[in-house]
């Protein structure tokens, strides 16, 4: 069921794409299905330009025909269409589950507009359930560690377990740039702005997964039709 949800999802943001636009093309399983769905309208004619925020896009959009732009040749995007891992009423996001955080919030960033495509469930009353993936450096990366985990505390966060994302049962998992994802399992989040805030000045963390103020539209799949949440 959520995959057709999330192919509802996909197929409507394709009507916010005009012809003409820089895309930034998000990282997931719905951000795949709507690469896929661009895709078609690009064989029938639609004139756009996109640009992945993660290998694996970039490996599925070549395969597809989809024409790419090196991010560093334009001065911003008119939109960007990914997925996200928890969507609140405000629209703030955890983002990160397919390990692209940094990649995806720099092209979020440097757009015009986002719209968040995702299942029904994707659709939270409160962040936090869901882990939220946290970039880091992988020098002194277990200092950073302690670091973060002694930040969370000064939100009022307490009991937070904090792992480090596993490649395989011995190696830790790498993202695009190199570094490494640790997990917060936070079990809900009241203060996600001061979360982000303390988040921010820890050297050793590169990026994290929370996305506040970036999206304009969530668009969720529905068992019939779609939701779409404006803010």
């Amino acid at each position: 069921m959520s995959d057709q949800q999330k192919r509802s999802a996909a197929q409507a943001a394709l009507d916010f794409v005009e012809p003409g636009m820089v895309l930034g093309l998000g990282t997931g399983s719905t951000a795949a299905i709507f690469v896929r769905l661009l895709a078609e309208r690009v064989r029938d004619g639609l004139d756009i330009v996109g640009s992945p925020t993660s290998e694996a896009t970039d490996r599925l959009a070549r395969e597809l025909g989809v024409p790419l732009v090196d991010p560093n040749s334009v001065s911003g995007f008119d939109l960007t269409i990914d997925g996200a891992d928890e969507v609140d009423p405000q629209l703030r996001l955890i983002k990160g589950g397919g390990a692209a955080l940094l990649r995806e919030k720099i092209i979020a960033d440097a757009s015009a507009r986002m719209i968040v495509i995702a299942d029904a469930a994707k659709e939270v009353r409160q962040l936090g359930a869901f882990p939220l993936p946290v970039e880091i450096n992988p020098f002194a990366a277990e200092l950073t560690r302690l670091m973060v985990l002694e930040a969370v505390g000064f939100v009022g966060l307490s009991g937070v377990d904090a792992r480090w994302r596993m490649a395989t049962a011995e190696q830790r998992l790498h993202t695009d740039g190199g570094h490494l994802l640790l997990d917060l399992h936070c079990k809900a989040i009241p203060d996600v702005e001061a979360l982000g805030a303390v988040l921010d000045r820890i050297p050793g963390v590169v990026e994290h997964g929370l996305f506040l103020g970036m999206a304009d539209v969530a668009i969720f799949g529905q068992t019939e039709g779609v939701r779409i949440l404006e803010v």
